[in-house]
């Protein structure tokens, strides 16, 4: 079933799509859509399971695609460029994939289209783990929590997804329970019998491990017009730890 995805839209333009990564919102590429806004149509999306977009037990690539697919037709966009981010970018690779009419430009943000190994398995574990309905503060969970996620600007990324429930303590935005269950489909890779011919630009953390050079010939394969920029001592969060930089890099792409 196809779910209908909150979203945000800001400035005047060609329409760009903005698709953030596990565990976020629209609101982690806000300084992306704020830098592009004064060229473009930015439509910012909260993915299933996300933010404050619909809940399913459904969670895959095919299933993000779908709904993404149904906003452009409610808002009569027969195409547009897109800007994912980790599982954003994976996601906007399998749409380009599957619906190649529909996409202009293409930039994906550190991430390949290969299947990585589990790597979230002590995150899970602490955010399951918080007892919500007695939780007293965010400062509680906070400390509970970092028996399990060491790094506070971790930490201070997923508690945004917390949210007051009334006297019942605290619940959470998202949908754990569904990502718990789907994470084999969050780490699944890409695939296409037939490749996208369009421009793609891969821009990758030059601390960040998740796209390296043995990825190089999948890539290539599914997306042979393919350009790649390194931004300098970034990680896996570099839209965030550079964003002017990373906003002046989208914007040559997208004029060029």
């Amino acid at each position: 079933m196809v779910l209908k995805l909150n979203h945000k839209v800001t400035g005047q333009g060609e329409p760009i799509i903005l698709v953030h990564g596990l565990f976020g919102s629209l609101e982690n590429l806000g300084m992306i859509a704020r830098g592009l806004s004064a060229s473009y149509e930015v439509h910012s999306i909260d993915v299933r399971n996300h933010g404050r977009s619909p809940h399913s037990d459904v969670h895959s690539y095919s299933s993000i695609v779908k709904d993404i697919i149904g906003y452009m037709d409610s808002c009569g966009l027969s195409h547009a460029h897109f800007l994912g981010h980790s599982m954003g970018g994976k996601a906007v690779m399998q749409l380009a994939l599957s619906f190649p009419e529909r996409v202009n430009k293409l930039i994906v943000a550190d991430i390949a289209p290969v299947e990585y190994e589990p790597h979230h398995n002590e995150i899970f574990e602490g955010l399951l783990s918080l007892p919500l309905s007695e939780l007293q503060s965010r400062t509680e969970a906070d400390r509970l929590l970092a028996k399990h996620v060491k790094e506070v600007p971790v930490r201070q990324f997923l508690l945004k997804n917390l949210v007051k429930n009334g006297s019942a303590g605290f619940a959470w935005k998202m949908n754990l329970k569904s990502l718990c269950k789907n994470y084999h489909h969050v780490m699944a890779g890409q695939s296409s019998p037939e490749p996208f011919n369009g421009q793609v630009l891969f821009i990758v953390g030059g601390h960040s491990n998740y796209v390296q050079n043995k990825h190089r010939e999948h890539v290539l394969k599914l997306f042979p017009h393919t350009a790649m920029k390194i931004i300098p001592e970034t990680g896996h969060w570099l839209h965030a730890e550079k964003p002017d930089l990373f906003v002046t890099i989208c914007a040559r792409f997208l004029l060029g």
